[in-house]
């Protein structure tokens, strides 16, 4: 059958997808049908009746808005995304949302929409791909070998992530990704050469990638040995194919009047005269299912893998075990135990020391046990302790480590690694100063939409890391954090509380974990036993008074010494006063009326919270009766200490705050 023809059902069924909802992007995956035809019936190698197969291919629609494509393809291979589903595009409770979103149709490897960050999750899907190659493949057995693919188009190229990247994808050696530039010279502006006239192929060879220029993106040969080029080359390839976007359209193609909204029923009816496609909307020929349907060539493929996984079994039964653990995001078997012992022993051998240091003591415990550790900063390692003794920094020609210099690339490094573990095998972690997690805000959102594990180390938390001033003093940062959904955000208040926060952080698989931490030295405080398993419901009763106490002090990291030193001044005046430590303030309002109660009696209304970030988040806390020791306008460039005076995080202003919500 003609490959035109075939590439026609993705053409037909996108418009009908788009023009039914009367809503989406009909353009692009009526541009990219022919490449995606060939990619996906010659080169992608996949299983639609087991979309988690390990060894399969990846394939990233980065252009997200062309949701159409992704799902047309899933729908006529085989995957569990029936017709109905196409006809509800974009309705709600569908399996087809207006952009694809990770878990909700099988096969969508990753939510694409926000522009350049569907070719950033790519290069982490391929990062993941060659290092877990390094770590597992032995000579003659080549359990880990795929490839992961992209589609992007203008608008990922303008968005400067796809610098960020792309030029680490170049540098690392990327081999198995190969991603194709829809070239078809349109955004929703209109033609782009007005705003997007930079030299693509010699910016991505200046990057090292293997580029393929001048490709026709509707000549299926050229597509198809664009694609055996880039397989033979050890570099990431960037295939540039000239398109016309909405193919087909015999008034609206090659124009940004198909980019964003639905043909119309005249132009779909001349579209199909166009392309001599004579069947009915949504309607696909039995002739053209079956050459699409990959569910007989997906399972061979994958029954060969397992012949080739059982053989690696028998040679390395260990191994073997061990990448069945780390593909299934399994922690080791003794986890929790030695985990919760460590915790046991820090309380019982005391340390003052910043917090970013406990973290990294953290590292160095936990890190000789999690082997899936692949851990980074974004140029900061010196300054966030991201770096532990086992570390071993990865490279182009020796991709077996488990440490990633990201380079200054905070927006890129958060993006990758939801690649890495969208992908599998590890548990990534990355670093910034806090006031730089502004830069990967909206890679961190996406993590916590998907629910995917990332876990980011923000140090020199506040104005406490004094001289660098205001640009570099966080303020707002932690509130904002909280305030995404899905986002668990801990800011310890000393060594202890730090280790229980990676501890969270390494166990947590349906979400993203902020970790935040000091750049100061903090003092450890006394618990018991019972304090410290209660530090993993984010807040917990560390000093108490006998009865019902009448104050109530909350306060986070460094301002934890703050309210302890305060209460026992006012204790020592015959006040009744409780300090709640409050590190992960969205894990306490998942607990228990009865156990927050226990914490917080509703009966107690005065209260006091004490935090070096926006003041403004605490009052769901004390009520609009409480005060609030916090910040409300930007740092000032001085020393730590003078900085603390300055803006009131004091003891004595502490216990005049607290008086004067006692009268």
């Amino acid at each position: 059958m003609d490959r035109k023809h075939l590439a026609n059902a993705i053409r037909a069924l996108s418009m009908d997808g788009v023009q039914q909802a009367n809503s989406g992007h009909p353009g692009a995956p009526m541009g990219m049908a022919d490449i995606a035809e060939v990619l996906w019936r010659s080169h992608l190698n996949h299983n639609p009746s087991n979309p988690e197969w390990a060894d399969r291919d990846r394939f990233v629609l980065s252009n997200g808005h062309g949701s159409m494509l992704i799902y047309s393809l899933l729908h006529l291979t085989g995957y569990a995304l029936p017709i109905e589903e196409l006809k509800n595009f974009r309705q709600l409770h569908s399996k087809t949302p207006g952009h694809p979103e990770y878990g909700y149709a099988p096969g969508i490897e990753t939510t694409t929409g926000p522009l350049g960050q569907g070719i950033t999750n790519a290069v982490g899907m391929a990062l993941a791909e060659k290092t877990l190659a390094a770590q597992f493949n032995k000579d003659g057995h080549d359990i880990v070998d795929h490839y992961t693919y992209a589609f992007m188009g203008d608008g990922c190229l303008m968005e400067g992530i796809s610098h960020e990247a792309c030029s680490l994808a170049g540098t690392l050696g990327l081999g198995k990704l190969i991603a194709f530039w829809d070239d078809n010279g349109i955004s929703i502006d209109g033609e782009v050469e007005g705003w997007f006239s930079d030299d693509t192929p010699k910016r991505f060879e200046a990057y090292g990638w293997h580029v393929i220029p001048a490709v026709d993106g509707h000549d299926s040969d050229a597509i198809n040995a664009a694609i055996e080029a880039a397989k033979a080359d050890p570099r990431p390839t960037l295939i540039c194919t000239k398109t016309i976007i909405g193919f087909g359209s015999p008034n609206k193609s090659g124009s940004h009047d198909c980019h964003g909204a639905p043909l119309g029923a005249d132009e779909i009816a001349a579209t199909r005269k166009e392309l001599g496609w004579e069947y009915g909307p949504f309607e696909i020929p039995t002739d053209i299912y079956a050459q699409w349907d990959a569910k007989e060539a997906g399972a061979t493929k994958e029954a060969a893998w397992n012949e080739k996984f059982a053989a690696y079994e028998a040679a390395y039964p260990e191994l073997a075990s061990e990448f069945k653990r780390r593909v299934n995001g399994e922690l080791p078997a003794e986890w929790d135990e030695k985990a919760t012992q460590i915790i046991a022993d820090l309380q019982a051998n005391p340390a003052n020391i910043a917090s970013r240091k406990a973290s990294q003591n953290a590292l160095e415990a936990f890190g000789a046990m999690l082997p899936e550790f692949l851990g980074g900063s974004a140029d900061l390692a010196p300054s966030n302790l991201t770096m532990w003794s086992g570390s071993k920094s990865l490279t182009a020609e020796d991709a077996s480590g488990n440490y990633i210099h990201y380079g200054v690339r905070e927006f890129g490094m958060t993006a990758i690694m939801n690649g890495i573990a969208l992908h599998g095998g590890f548990v990534p972690y990355g670093a910034t100063f806090l006031m730089f997690m502004e830069y990967a805000r909206n890679a961190m959102r996406m993590a916590a939409l998907m629910k995917v594990q990332n876990i980011q180390v923000y140090t020199h938390d506040s104005i406490g890391l004094g001289e660098d001033g205001p640009t570099h003093q966080p303020v707002e940062q932690i509130a904002s954090l909280r305030l995404t959904p899905n986002m668990s955000t801990w800011r310890p208040c000393d060594q202890v509380e730090s280790a229980v926060a990676w501890k969270f952080a390494i166990e947590r698989k349906d979400g993203p974990t902020s970790l935040i931490f000091s750049r100061q030295n903090l003092a450890q405080q006394e618990r018991d036993a019972q304090q410290v398993a209660d530090i993993a419901k984010g807040a917990y009763v560390l000093k108490d008074c006998e009865g019902t106490p009448e104050l109530i002090l909350i306060a986070t990291g460094s301002e934890v010494e703050l309210a302890v030193n305060a209460a026992a001044e006012l204790s020592a005046e015959g006040k009744k006063v409780r300090v709640v430590s409050m590190p992960a303030t969205d894990l306490f309002d998942k607990q228990d009326e009865t156990y927050r109660e226990s914490v917080l009696p509703s009966s107690v209304t005065a209260r006091v919270a004490i935090e070096a970030g926006i003041a403004d988040f605490w009052y769901k806390y004390v009520g609009f009766g409480g005060k609030i020791v916090g910040m409300t306008t930007f740092g000032e460039s001085a020393p730590a200490g003078e900085l603390f005076k300055m803006f009131g995080f004091t003891t004595e202003n502490v216990v005049s705050t607290a008086k004067t919500v006692l009268k």
